[in-house]
């Protein structure tokens, strides 16, 4: 089966998501290729999981442009974040799950610039008295990622459906679990 380079990042990374553990060999069979062609693609476990990384700092750059974070109200950015989340949560359940360690400070840095734009946003909504000022914008930054992982992971496992993902997390993030 002929495959680009993003659908076979896609695919490894959706099994790892389920098997965090598994060897490139099991990797390369869920993705529909020889464990050549997944070793052509990425040198090693480490290089697939920065491309993973990368795809996902990727993504997640382009949900922050496209929910326009200093636009409108704190919370109103915060739902159209929480909503373009989506399509990264599977890769940040991923990522969330490994404990990686970086020779590079690249991948390090855009999350770092990531985490940044979120906790301006949280500091925004705090300024403005629509968030709470008693927990800091790097815990909600923090729990944000959390947030959006744990969703990601339940409806992996199916304890929840896809359909349901913006609301649970809006939900959570913006009503916590009060009554």
């Amino acid at each position: 089966m002929q495959m680009d380079q993003e659908a076979l990042l896609r695919a490894a990374a959706e099994f790892l998501g389920r098997r965090p553990n598994a060897t490139q060999d099991e990797i390369a069979e869920a993705a529909g290729v020889s464990r050549a062609t997944l070793h052509r693609h990425f040198a090693g476990r480490r290089a697939l999981l920065d491309a993973v990384d990368a795809l996902a700092v990727r993504e997640m750059r382009q949900a922050l442009d496209d929910v326009r974070l200093t636009e409108g109200p704190a919370a109103d950015a915060l739902r159209r974040l929480l909503a373009a989340s989506q399509p990264v949560s599977p890769f940040l359940a991923l990522l969330y799950s490994q404990s990686q360690e970086y020779d590079s400070d690249e991948p390090g840095a855009a999350w770092a610039e990531i985490d940044e734009a979120l906790m301006a946003l949280f500091r925004r909504g705090q300024e403005a008295g629509e968030f709470r000022t008693d927990l800091s914008p790097a815990w909600f930054s923090d729990a944000l990622f959390s947030v959006v992982a744990g969703a990601a992971w339940s409806v992996k496992v199916g304890r929840a459906a896809a359909r349901d993902y913006p609301a649970m997390i809006t939900g959570l993030m913006l009503d916590g679990v009060l009554r």
